[in-house]
């Protein structure tokens, strides 16, 4: 599969599309097959009948975790022995509310909110140390989120950044990682931003591009056209950074055509990584998008879930095309070394890892914790002397057993070594009818070693490790599933 040539950048382009792509007989047969795939999973009970999910990203899911006070969710905590950390910052601004965001942000310049939030940011990053009984947080990777953590000044980035590393030493971690976004890495100003990165350490950049038509960013209410995030491409690439960039598929406005023009001229940017991510319109934590408003007043404009399983499917028939393969989960690279530390760090080796600022969490080898989503009781807190807590769990035994296999199935494989060591038990004696049954149906491998999905597993992945919660936390109650033979609700005990 060739690749297009991208232009250089002009001030009025109508498109950095590449040509339309002519997908060849045998992707439209095999997409057409994930759309009956998808329908005979549903009728075995696996996906939900109303052909909505509900990612997996931590188990238990968020919004079901209990109020916990700081002293009970650190009672007994130990350092790991190696004393690293991985580290997450959250930054929640932006220039303004994209429809399909579901994090609470402040918009617009908000200067003065800003300069509060990083004082408050300061103040908690202390306040975790003296909790910990640490000088400086050794990390062993860092990513810095949002909101649109480059949407600050020259001046308010410098000051972050330089707070952040004098507290938290970096020098032990190979991989700086930043969420950015295209609109603030072009121009002189920009590439000022990509310079400061660099001068403190940052290697990894994530752009949020989600789309370059002109239409669908547009009606995703996104601050930038194509042709600039083509020219934070260039910029971030011309700087040496590691560079990911972001897609989001489903989406009002998309088409399986334009899917595969967006997807090939992605490619053509040369880039080390491209992640791909399904439109969630229901909320999956506290805070509602607009998207649902939306979908409600206009449900045709959202694309079916057979097509959104259709764009899937020939976007990684595409991608491996030109060499990309899934590396972590919907991430798709050129190398086997080239993906983010530190979400392998927290989701396939579960390593402990802190968050810090609002909806940050902290996922630590036998607990989990949540800051609060409200900006007003986060300075509360903080003011108070208190860590910004909301919600959070220290897992029991079963528990432990399950989020052992849900974060590195998911997202890459199972080390049955390190299910031993995180668990206490061999994943040779547990869950066995349930193992036994997802490989029967084909979606789980096993070797000596390893538990994996199979490509069909790795296609409805959040599905298949839901298989692994307890019943309180299936994402949806029995009656939405069909009562087959793989309804989550069946074979649940250990």
């Amino acid at each position: 599969m060739s690749t297009c040539t991208l232009p250089d950048a002009v001030e009025t382009k109508p498109s950095v599309l590449c040509p339309p792509v002519e997908a060849p007989k045998a992707w439209m047969d095999r997409a057409h097959q994930r759309v009956a795939d998808f329908k005979r999973y549903q009728e075995l009970g696996l996906i939900a009948k109303h052909g909505d999910f509900f990612p997996s990203v931590h188990y238990p899911p968020i919004t079901m975790y209990p109020r916990i006070q700081q002293e009970n969710l650190f009672k007994d905590f130990q350092m790991p022995a190696d004393g690293l950390l991985d580290v997450y910052a959250h930054l929640p601004f932006c220039n303004s509310h994209c429809v399909f965001c579901h994090y609470p942000v402040k918009t617009g310049e908000q200067m003065d909110e800003k300069e509060r939030y990083m004082a408050a940011f300061e103040k908690e990053m202390d306040l975790y140390l003296k909790q910990l009984g640490l000088k400086q947080i050794k990390a062993r990777s860092v990513l810095v989120g949002g909101g649109t953590p480059t949407y600050l000044t020259i001046e308010q980035l410098t000051r972050f950044l330089a707070s952040f590393t004098k507290r938290v030493d970096v020098s032990h971690s190979p991989q700086f990682n930043y969420d950015v976004d295209p609109a603030t890495l072009v121009g002189p100003e920009g590439r000022e931003r990509l310079r400061i990165m660099r001068e403190f350490g940052v290697n990894r950049l994530t752009i949020g591009v989600q789309s370059l038509d002109d239409h669908v960013l547009k009606l995703m209410a996104r601050h930038h056209d194509a042709q600039t995030a083509i020219d934070s491409i260039k910029n971030c690439m011309e700087f040496g950074f590691q560079v990911n960039i972001e897609f989001i598929f489903g989406y009002p406005g998309e088409t399986l055509e334009n899917w595969m023009q967006i997807i090939q001229t992605a490619i053509s940017t040369g880039v080390d990584e491209i992640q791909l991510y399904r439109l969630k319109v229901e909320s999956y934590g506290d805070f509602q998008g607009p998207i649902k408003n939306l979908k409600d007043k206009n449900p045709d404009a959202v694309p079916s879930t057979e097509t959104a399983f259709m764009m899937k499917q020939l976007a990684i028939e595409l991608l491996n095309a030109n060499g990309y393969v899934e590396n972590l989960r919907r991430v798709f690279s050129k190398k086997r070394e080239t993906y983010s530390h530190y979400a392998h760090n927290q989701c396939c080796d579960q390593h402990d890892q802190i968050g810090l600022g609002l909806t940050a969490f902290s996922s630590m080898h036998d607990r989990f914790a949540l800051n609060t989503q409200s900006f007003e009781e986060y300075y509360r807190m903080i003011d108070a002397g208190k860590l910004p807590l909301n919600r959070g769990y220290v897992r029991n035994h079963d528990e432990q057993m399950r989020w052992a296999i849900v974060l590195p199935l998911k997202n890459r494989d199972i080390y049955k070594p390190r299910f031993t060591e995180l668990s206490g038990e061999s994943l040779d004696k547990v869950f066995r009818p349930k193992i036994e049954k997802l490989k029967a149906y084909g979606l789980l491998r096993e070797t000596e070693t390893n538990l994996f999905l199979t490509d069909m597993g790795c296609f409805f992945a959040d599905e298949v490790v839901q298989q692994f919660h307890a019943p309180r936390f299936i994402p949806y109650p029995r009656s939405d599933y069909a009562e087959g033979p793989l309804n989550p609700y069946l074979d649940t005990q250990p």
